[in-house]
């Protein structure tokens, strides 16, 4: 446990959520948005336990995790300190030899970016006799360092349907919307360009493949999440701004 206990971790960390809430509260009304729609995620990765449950008795609920084996060593550690309600979210790239370890640990999968990842969910899903639900990560900025379907420029967004069209059949996943990345570093006029080509592109999917249950969109960060509730983000997924700096 950090030094100065939980009173001050908590202290701080509430300080910290407050000026993130006034922030995301801002960008709703200035979208002319109901705060209710924008889900904050905590995203906990190389943060202390006690830093986690400190988020956790300032009222947040959804946490996230980029690793696998850290998502399900934090659900082992805390997994008598937290509440019942607490939803971890696995944001990070999944390999597919560890897809059972994701469906078995994550109540939302944000990062599905290929079909045999998404086959290897549904059947992991379907061995633990849950469905699992997912988001359909998608590169829209076209850097080659972001994982995703291809969904840069006019012919590879024609071409998702077809590529998407054996998900169709997955039982035991629920696909409920789409998740991007802006570039490191991006403009903020920069980023919102592509969080609007995610909206559009959610759009244009549930128009074509009715098998997506939801209009989900997670995409934004601590350096770009306003322009993102701008273009209809309904996720939010944020560390630094919450949590400080990262020490390690």
């Amino acid at each position: 446990m950090p030094a100065g206990g939980p009173g001050s971790t908590d202290e701080g960390f509430a300080d910290r959520l407050a000026a993130v809430e006034e922030r995301i509260a801002a960008a709703c009304r200035a979208a002319g948005r109901a705060r209710e729609e924008v889900t904050l995620v905590a995203v906990t990765k190389t943060r202390s336990d006690e830093e986690v449950l400190a988020a956790v008795r300032c009222g947040l609920r959804d946490l996230g995790e980029n690793r696998v084996e850290e998502l399900e060593a934090r659900r082992e550690a805390l997994c008598d300190a937290l509440p019942a309600d607490v939803r971890w979210h696995m944001i990070g790239h999944v390999q597919s030899r560890k897809a059972a370890r994701a469906a078995a640990a994550a109540a939302l999968v944000h990062s599905v970016d290929s079909v045999r990842l998404a086959e290897r969910l549904d059947r992991a899903a379907q061995s633990l006799g849950r469905v699992l639900p997912v988001l359909l990560e998608m590169n829209v900025s076209g850097e080659e360092s972001k994982d995703g379907f291809p969904a840069w420029d006019p012919a590879s967004r024609q071409a998702l349907p077809a590529t998407l069209a054996p998900l169709e059949g997955l039982e035991h996943l629920e696909v409920r919307g789409l998740m991007t990345m802006a570039p490191l570093g991006a403009a903020p006029e920069r980023a919102r360009e592509v969080f609007a080509a995610l909206r559009t592109l959610g759009e244009a999917l549930c128009g074509v493949l009715p098998w997506i249950r939801g209009r989900e969109l997670s995409m934004g960060m601590t350096d770009d999440f306003e322009p993102a509730i701008a273009e209809g983000a309904t996720m939010v997924r944020i560390g630094r701004a919450l949590f400080g700096p990262r020490t390690t």
